[in-house]
């Protein structure tokens, strides 16, 4: 199954469980929030690896699964490659899995805990 969905597509299971288990990995998921926190326009390769500090290959390696789940696009731009975070894919696996999960995220009137009684 290729993982990698647009927003208006359905997500199944297989498509959720690959896009949460590549941000599950600490650097990805350092990575994809460096990419969030630069904003739409995000990153060189070489503005992420000066900032991570991540060797070249292993950099490489964490952007391509990224970039295979639809998390990170790149676009070329001269000599430059961008990486760019699709928000999109990120919102609709959310959504999904709220609606599946039927997940009441409702507040109970505590600071910081959920109906079900989870501390955020």
């Amino acid at each position: 199954m290729n993982a990698r969905f647009a927003p208006d597509l359905a997500v199944d299971t297989d498509a959720a469980a690959a896009v949460l288990a590549e941000l599950g990995n600490g650097t990805r998921l350092t990575i994809f929030r460096l990419l969030v926190n630069a904003g739409p326009e995000g990153l060189s390769v070489g503005d992420i690896q000066g900032r991570l500090g991540i060797p070249w290959s292993t950099l490489s390696h964490h952007i391509s699964r990224l970039v295979r789940v639809g998390l990170v696009e790149q676009i070329r731009d001269g000599r430059t490659l961008l990486c760019r975070p699709r928000h999109a894919t990120l919102n609709t696996v959310l959504g999904w899995l709220t609606e599946e999960c039927n997940l009441p995220f409702v507040h109970d009137g505590r600071a910081g805990v959920h109906a079900w009684g989870a501390a955020e």
